[in-house]
Order: C-alpha cells, then sequence, then structure tokens
C-alpha cells in the first residue's frame, strides 16, 4: 500500500472517529436535556417565569390629618426620586458627576457609592427631589436603562412647624416618627397594594397583569381636638415669652375641662417637620409629655379639696401660721412672708407652705397618698403622644414624717405639665377626672366632611370629690388667688378667672442638692369660675432674663392673653356687669 492510500485510510478513520465522538457527547446532551425536562421542568419554568414577572407593592397615600375645624395640618403630595442601574453604567465618573451636579450631591461619594454597588440593579440616589431636580435630571444624557424617576408620596405640613409635636412627622420611608403620626400610624398609613409585572432582559416593565393587582387603600383622615388658629395665637405667646425671659425652655397646654380635649399644645424649642434633617437634639422634646417637675404651690389645691372631703377640715378652717417658721419634727418650715392666723382660703391665696403642712398633717400620709394617687399623678394620663412619662410618685411605703410636709407643698413629687392640667381640669368639672383627648374622630379619606367624624374616641372618667367640693375650691380660693394673691396678673375684664401659681427649686445637676439658682415657673388659670369652658397651664425652665422667677410674674401674664384669646374664640363673651366693673387688665 502506498504511503497516499495510508495517509487517506488513517484521515477517514479519524473523521469517523471525530463524528462518532460527536454524536455520543451531543446524544449524552440531549438524553441529560430529556431527563431534566422530565424531572424538573416545571421547577425551572416556574423559576423563569419568576425571573421574567416580579410582584411590585404600591404604596398608600397617607391619611391627612386636620384640625377641630377642618382645617389642613398635614397631607401627602407626589415628589420623584432618582434612582440607578449600576449594572449598566459603563463609565462610573461621568455619571457620578452629571448626576452630582443635578442633584447637589458630592461627586467622589456618589462614585464610590456606585463603585461599591456595581453588581446591583437597583440603587436609590436621591428621595423626594425638587422639581429644579427632576427638571435638571430628566435632560441628562444618560440611557433609560441606566437612570430613572419613581414618584413617591411625600408628607408635607402647609403650616411649618405649628403644632410640630402634636404632628410629628414621617420619615423618608413613610413611618411615623413623633406625635399622633406615631401613634396614629396604624390608621393613616393604609394598605399598600401590589401588582405583577413582566420585565424583558434590561429589567424594564413590559407588561402589567391587571387580573393579579390590588389597589392600594389610604390611610383614614384623622381629625384632632386641636384648634389651628388657637394653636397659633399660643405659639405666638410662647415665642414672646421665650424672648422675654430666656428660658431652657417652655410649654403651653389649653383644655376644655367638660371634655378633656386639648384646644393647643405647644412645646419650646420646636422643630420644622418639613425640614427635620437640621433638628436639633433638644427641639424633638415634647416637654408637655415627656418632662418631669415639683410642680410646687400649683399641687396644693388638691390636697385642699381632699381634706375637705374626707373631713380632715372644713371650709371655716384657721391655721397658725406661726410667723413665718413652724418646727416639724427635725425639720423648719418658712414661708416667704410672715403670716399669723390665716383663714383656709387664705391659705391658697398667699401660699402658705405653713399652712399646708398643718393641713398635710391632719391629712396623714395615707390621706396625702390617697389624694394625689386619685388626681391621676404617678400614672400617664392616656393622651395618645409617644414619650409620656408617668412622672414619679414613690410608693407610700417610702413616705418620711418629712412627706408630711413637704407633700402638700408639691415637693418630694414630679409630674407633667399635662398630668397637672388634666388634674386641675377635674376640679374645674365637679370633680370629675377624664383622660385627656386629642383625637377628636377618624373618618375615610372619601368620606370626610370635617363635621361629622365615622366614630368618636371616648375618655376615661373617674370621681375625685363631689362637686360642691370642686367648685368651692374654684370659686372661692382659687379666684382669689387671682383676684388679691399671687396671681394678679392673670386678671381678665369681664370674667372671673381662677387660677394657681407655682415656683419649685430644681435639683442642681453639679451638688445634687436643691438649687437656690435654678427655678421652675408655671401658672394655671380658667374661666368663667362659675362655667369654665377653658384652661391654660404654661410652665417655664429656669427663666434667666427679667429679674424674677416667680410663676405669677414669668408666667401668669402669658396665660393669661392664652385663656383670653381662648376665650374669645369660643365666642363666649364677657359679663357686662364684670366689664364695666373691672380695671384695666394689667399686662
Amino acid at each position: 500500500m502506498s504511503v497516499s492510500t495510508a495517509n487517506a485510510h488513517r484521515f477517514r478513520f479519524r473523521a469517523a472517529a471525530s463524528l462518532l465522538l460527536v454524536i455520543l457527547v451531543w446524544g449524552a446532551i440531549g438524553l441529560r436535556l430529556a431527563q431534566i425536562s422530565w424531572t424538573h421542568g416545571g421547577t425551572f419554568s416556574n423559576r423563569g417565569s419568576r425571573q421574567r414577572t416580579v410582584e411590585e407593592v404600591i404604596p398608600a397615600r397617607p391619611g391627612d390629618i386636620v384640625d377641630r375645624r377642618a382645617r389642613l395640618l398635614a397631607t401627602t403630595v407626589t415628589a420623584y426620586s432618582v434612582f440607578v442601574n449600576p449594572s449598566c453604567i459603563e463609565q462610573p465618573w461621568e455619571t457620578a458627576q452629571l448626576l452630582a451636579e443635578a442633584l447637589e450631591l458630592d461627586a467622589d461619594a456618589l462614585f464610590r457609592k456606585l463603585s461599591e454597588n456595581r453588581q446591583r440593579q437597583f440603587l436609590w440616589v436621591r428621595r423626594r427631589v425638587s422639581d429644579e431636580q427632576r427638571a435638571a435630571v430628566s435632560k441628562l444624557p444618560l440611557p433609560r436603562d441606566v437612570l430613572g424617576l419613581r414618584p413617591e408620596y411625600l408628607r408635607h405640613y402647609p403650616n411649618g412647624s405649628l403644632a410640630a409635636h402634636v404632628l410629628g412627622l414621617r420619615d423618608i420611608d413613610g413611618r411615623g416618627r413623633g406625635g399622633v403620626e406615631e401613634t396614629c400610624d396604624d390608621l393613616l398609613r393604609g394598605e399598600p397594594g401590589s401588582r405583577r409585572l413582566s420585565r424583558d432582559a434590561l429589567g424594564r416593565a413590559i407588561a402589567i397583569d391587571e387580573v393579579s393587582q390590588s389597589a392600594p387603600r389610604s390611610g383614614e383622615t384623622l381629625q384632632l381636638t386641636i384648634d389651628g388658629v388657637l394653636q397659633w395665637q399660643v405659639e405666638q405667646e410662647l415665642d414672646q415669652l421665650m424672648r422675654e425671659r430666656v428660658p431652657k425652655a417652655a410649654c403651653a397646654i389649653v383644655m376644655d375641662p367638660r371634655n378633656g380635649e386639648v384646644l393647643a399644645l405647644a412645646s419650646r424649642p420646636t422643630y420644622d417637620p418639613n425640614a427635620a434633617g437640621n433638628v436639633r437634639d433638644e427641639a424633638w422634646k415634647n416637654l408637655a409629655v415627656a418632662a418631669s417637675y415639683e410642680p410646687g404651690s400649683t399641687f396644693k389645691p388638691f390636697v385642699v379639696a381632699w381634706a375637705l372631703q374626707t373631713g380632715a377640715i372644713d371650709r371655716d378652717a384657721r391655721f397658725d401660721c406661726e410667723q413665718g417658721a413652724y418646727r416639724m419634727g427635725r425639720r423648719v418650715l418658712h414661708d416667704h412672708h410672715p403670716y399669723g392666723e390665716l383663714s383656709l382660703t387664705d391659705v391658697l391665696v398667699k401660699s402658705s407652705n405653713i399652712g399646708m403642712a398643718k393641713i398635710g398633717e391632719r391629712l396623714g400620709n395615707e390621706g396625702l397618698y390617697e389624694a394625689a394617687h386619685l388626681f391621676g399623678f404617678g400614672r400617664r394620663t392616656g393622651i395618645p403622644l409617644p414619650g409620656e412619662l408617668e412622672g414619679t410618685l414613690r410608693p407610700l411605703s417610702a413616705w418620711t414624717s418629712y412627706s408630711t410636709g413637704s407633700i402638700p407643698m408639691g415637693q418630694e413629687l414630679a409630674v407633667t405639665p399635662m398630668q397637672m392640667i388634666t388634674a386641675h381640669c377635674a376640679l374645674a368639672n365637679d370633680g370629675r377626672w377624664q383622660s385627656p383627648r386629642l383625637l377628636r374622630g377618624v373618618a375615610s379619606a372619601e368620606s370626610f366632611s370635617g363635621r361629622t367624624p365615622r366614630f368618636d374616641l371616648s375618655s376615661v372618667v373617674s370621681e375625685t370629690v363631689e362637686p360642691e367640693v370642686a367648685r368651692w375650691v374654684i370659686r372661692e380660693p382659687l379666684v382669689q388667688v387671682v383676684e388679691r394673691g399671687t396671681g394678679k396678673q392673670a386678671r381678665i375684664a369681664g370674667y372671673r378667672v381662677f387660677g394657681k401659681t407655682g415656683t419649685a427649686q430644681k435639683i442642681d445637676p453639679e451638688t445634687g442638692k436643691i438649687s437656690h439658682r435654678h427655678h421652675l415657673s408655671s401658672f394655671l388659670c380658667g374661666a368663667p369660675a362659675e362655667e369654665p369652658r377653658a384652661l391654660v397651664l404654661v410652665v417655664v425652665d429656669e427663666p434667666s432674663e427679667g429679674g424674677s422667677y416667680f410663676g405669677g410674674v414669668v408666667a401668669a401674664p402669658h396665660a393669661s392673653r392664652i385663656l383670653e384669646e381662648t376665650l374669645r374664640l369660643l365666642e363666649f363673651a364677657p359679663e357686662p356687669d364684670r366689664l364695666a366693673a373691672d380695671p384695666a387688665t394689667p399686662r
């Protein structure tokens, strides 16, 4: 056989062997594919379907918040957020520069963010951009598979900082933070919907499965007891107080004693929920519910009322105030001024510590503890605001003979402003204590009218003292406090105003002892005495200007102006006879 013939045979053999090998390989592959299709076909089919389709959540629109007259306090608008697909970005640095210029971002930081997420198909660049930024992004020379704009809901507070501590805010992910936004989040947030989308290889939506689509349900509309106009007046007055007295902090509350409705509530310092990124830490605190203090003399009316209720004293009782110095065991109590014998009314009018200590001796620690507990101290009021404190009411077993003299003066316990005004509302409401109300009603967004909420949220009610006792405390000693006592600066022409001053020494944080430099001043007033329609409490923490720290000087004028404005808004006219007889209201 020639060499050429042998080579031809070897070539044909190799070709046949190669062909046979290819047939065997592809046959094996075909058999394996058939096996996979037979045993796992359904699984891979479902997986492929899931990769082509995606369930997308449709956010619900949070419900609005309105005041008692249906004025808008919080609403939701649509804003656009910018996102990118990092896996499709071919030039990360150039892309980062373009986006940074349009969105006012740091280009280096954005470049690092894009580089660290190169494998992702979705990445937020900036949420809820302005209209100007949205327009700038729309003009960027970037492919649609790289850059996109997505509509999102943005919470908006049309009145800026008005009632910020009542409302709270919603964070960038739509969760309620602070105020009723947090406590009523389950009502306000609504129920999200969903839809099934089919996407192409680049992740772009190409079809919507309308059969599987469920519509979102908008949040409820929340109606508050707050009056927006009165709230504005209160905040203006509180701002003036901050300028004049330069305290560390202050708060004011207005309540209707007949039903416990909170008509206004403000705390300083404050913040604008539309610009929550620039808020000082201390501004988040709502002093009305999240701060406690020794109440001082504003606590005294409850001791007197309970002593009358239990028969420990009567209205005609008189007390020897020892000319300003009285020994109780190992301690000596003092009054601001030396008094001799005082009537029960004058013990409150002149705020005699010695007279109150003698009432405390008649009640005993058990009676004093019962009075404090009965009027709601040592427990939360139940107002729907986050961060409410219980105050401090130590167990009776921890009380000593010192407590017998200290508690009647408003010492050895701590209260919140909300507890204090709620307790005074009980006296003004014929002895009926009720939890404060902030929510007037809730309704669906479609049916809300502002006048007929779908349902009301009721208060917890309990009895404290008999109506005759409560009325006497309000109409006699507390009226006299304003007419001739420490609260004269709270008089309002045409109205019979009642009130009580409070001036408490704070604990020095450096020494842990009672400070003679740091004070908390407060004043509580209401009107008209015969039929109380509104109560006002103003609390001022460490006033530093104005030459005085007494509650009747620091807080009373501001509380009086708030009360006068409240009565005007309630259309409760002054009495013509009193208007003619009263002197001009001191301011």
